[in-house]
C-alpha cells in the first residue's frame, strides 16, 4: 500500500515529528509546528546545509537577515505589484482555489504558469464546478500572496510593511555591506536561512505548502562576463541528470538522460548554473535521498520568473507527483539593478582583475527546509512486514536521536544510567526502560534512531554491552571503555 502524504501526516503527529499548530483550537490552515524529534532533524538538515555551502566553503559567507524590512525593498523586488497566483471563487459558497491546483486536479494535466484567461477557458470547456457544493465558478484573478503588517503605533499606509515571501531580498540589501566587510571577490556567495511567509491560497500537500515555513538560500556573485567555471572539474562534467525538459516540436515535455556537460554544449544552462545544479543535487544524495526519486525539471518558458531567464528544479517522486524541493534560477543582474534603482545607491563592484566596475549576475540555489524535511521523511520510511513495525531509516548523521540505551531489566537501571550518562554529552541519547527489549527496539525503529544500546546481566561481569543496528538489526558486542569511541566512529 502506497503511504499517502495524509499518512505521512499522521505519523509525524504520533511520533512527535510534527503537529498542526493552534490544534487545541482548532487549528490554523498551512502553519505547522516542530516536535521533539522534527525539531532535531530539522535543525540537523540545516546544518548539514550550512556546512556544506557555508562553512567548508571559502567563497560563500553567511548572514541573517529580519523577516520585516524596508517595503521599498519589496517594490524594487517586484513583489508588491507582481508575486501572486490565479485564484477561483465559488459563487455560492464562497470557497476559494487557487486556479492551477484546480485544473490539474480536474484534469491531470500540467498547470504550471497557465494565464487566467486559460483557467477560465478550461473551466468552461469542461464544466468544472466548486468540488465543495458543486456551483459555478466565478472568474479568475490575481491573488497576491504577501502578508502585509504595520510598523509602529500608528496604522497607516505610511507604516505598511510586509512580512518577507522569501530570503533572497535580504541578501542583494545586504550585498555592499557584506562586500566591504568580508573581503570577498567575484566570484562569491551569500548564504542564509530562515522564515519566510506566504499567504497560500489553499496550502495542502502537509509542510508541502504551508503559509509559515524556512528557506534555505544562496545567491552567488560573478562577473557579468565570466562564463566559465574554474570549479567545474572534468569528473562533475560527466554527471548525469534525469532530466524532464520541453521538446519544442512535440509541444510537450519529456525525460532524458543528459549529462552536465551535454547541458552546456547545447547551451541548456551555462557552466556556473550546472556547476550549482550538481552541488545541491549531489547535497541531497549524501544526506540519504535516493537517485531514483530526484530529477531535474526544466521551466517553461512561460512559467519563469520575471528576473529570471533559465531555471531548473529538483523535484522528488512524492506519492502525490513529482514536485519541487529545489529551485535554481539563473537571476542575472535583475536584482542588483533593481535596488540600485529604487535606492539610488550604487550596486557597482570594482573587480580588480579586469578593472572594471561591473554589477555581478547572479545564480541562486533556493530551497525549503520543510520540504527537504518532507522528502527525507519519505525517503527514509519503510512498513517492515518482517519486524512488524515502520522502520524511519534516516540518514545517521541526520537522525534526531542518535543512541537509545536499553536496561534488559528495571533492576539493572542503575548501571545502564551510567553508560547513558557518559553517552549523553556525545550524541543526542535517549533513555528506555518501558516494555519488552522487542518493543523498545520497535520505538527506537520508528523514531529514526541508528543505535540502541543494551545492558545485560553479563554486562556487569564483562564490562560490555550490546549494540543493535537499526537497518540490519546485527547485534555486536562491545566493551563499555570502547563504546563512546565506537559509536562515533558509527554515526560518522
Amino acid at each position: 500500500m502506497t503511504l499517502t502524504i495524509e499518512d505521512m501526516a499522521t505519523f509525524c503527529k504520533k511520533k512527535g515529528f510534527v503537529f498542526s499548530n493552534s490544534e487545541i483550537y482548532g487549528g490554523i490552515a498551512g502553519f505547522f509546528d516542530y516536535g521533539p524529534l522534527g525539531v532535531e532533524l530539522k535543525n540537523s538538515i540545516k546544518a548539514s546545509w550550512w556546512k556544506t555551502f557555508v562553512q567548508d566553503r571559502d567563497d560563500v559567507v553567511g548572514i541573517d537577515g529580519t523577516t520585516i524590512t524596508h517595503p521599498k525593498i519589496w517594490k524594487a523586488s517586484g513583489h508588491a505589484d507582481c508575486f501572486g497566483d490565479i485564484m477561483l471563487e465559488c459563487t455560492k459558497c464562497k470557497e476559494r482555489f487557487r486556479g492551477d491546483h484546480l485544473i490539474e486536479d480536474s484534469l491531470k494535466i500540467q498547470a504550471d504558469g497557465i494565464s487566467k484567461e486559460d483557467i477560465d477557458k478550461l473551466v468552461t470547456e469542461n464544466n468544472i464546478k466548486c468540488t465543495k457544493c458543486k456551483s459555478d465558478l466565478g472568474k479568475a484573478h490575481e491573488f497576491n500572496l504577501m502578508f502585509t503588517t504595520q510598523v509602529g503605533p500608528i496604522v497607516s499606509d505610511e507604516s505598511k510593511t510586509y512580512l518577507r515571501p522569501e530570503t533572497a531580498q535580504l541578501i542583494f540589501a545586504d550585498f555592499k555591506s557584506v562586500l566591504d566587510t568580508s573581503r570577498q571577490k567575484l566570484p562569491f556567495g551569500i548564504a542564509q536561512q530562515g522564515r519566510a511567509y506566504r499567504n497560500e491560497i489553499s496550502p495542502r500537500d502537509f509542510l508541502f505548502r504551508s503559509r509559515e515555513f524556512e528557506q534555505m538560500e544562496i545567491e552567488f556573485f560573478i562577473h557579468p562576463k565570466e562564463t566559465k567555471c574554474s570549479l567545474l572539474t572534468k569528473k562533475d562534467q560527466d554527471f548525469e541528470f534525469q532530466l524532464l525538459t520541453e521538446n519544442n516540436q512535440k509541444k510537450e515535455q519529456e525525460h532524458t538522460k543528459i549529462k552536465l556537460k551535454d547541458m552546456i554544449k547545447n547551451k541548456v544552462a551555462g557552466e556556473w548554473h550546472v556547476y550549482w545544479i550538481k552541488e545541491l543535487y549531489q547535497w541531497f544524495v549524501d544526506i540519504g535521498i535516493k537517485k531514483d526519486n530526484l530529477r531535474l525539471r526544466e521551466h517553461l518558458k512561460d512559467e519563469l520568473a520575471h528576473y529570471s531567464s533559465a531555471c531548473f528544479d529538483i523535484e522528488y517522486n512524492f506519492p502525490f507527483g513529482w514536485k519541487e524541493i529545489h529551485g535554481n534560477a539563473n537571476r542575472g543582474t535583475f536584482d542588483l539593478e533593481q535596488h540600485e534603482k529604487v535606492s539610488k545607491k550604487s550596486m557597482a563592484v570594482f573587480n580588480e582583475e579586469t578593472k572594471d566596475k561591473v554589477i555581478p549576475r547572479v545564480i541562486e540555489p533556493s530551497q525549503g527546509t520543510d520540504r527537504a524535511f518532507l522528502a527525507i521523511m519519505f525517503d527514509a520510511y519503510e512498513d517492515d512486514k518482517k519486524r512488524g513495525n515502520v522502520v524511519l531509516k534516516l540518514n545517521r548523521k541526520l537522525a534526531p536521536t542518535k543512541v537509545a540505551v536499553f536496561p534488559l531489566v528495571n533492576k539493572l537501571e542503575k548501571e545502564a544510567r551510567d553508560v547513558y550518562d557518559t553517552l549523553r554529552k556525545e550524541f543526542t541519547t535517549t533513555f528506555d526502560r518501558s516494555g519488552s527489549v522487542g518493543r523498545r527496539y520497535a520505538r527506537a525503529d520508528e523514531s529514526g534512531i541508528p543505535y540502541c544500546v543494551t545492558f545485560d546481566f553479563d554486562s556487569k561481569d564483562d564490562k560490555s554491552v550490546t549494540i543493535r543496528d537499526r537497518d540490519s538489526t546485527k547485534q555486536v558486542r562491545v566493551k563499555i571503555e570502547d563504546l563512546k569511541e565506537k559509536l562515533i566512529n558509527l554515526v560518522s
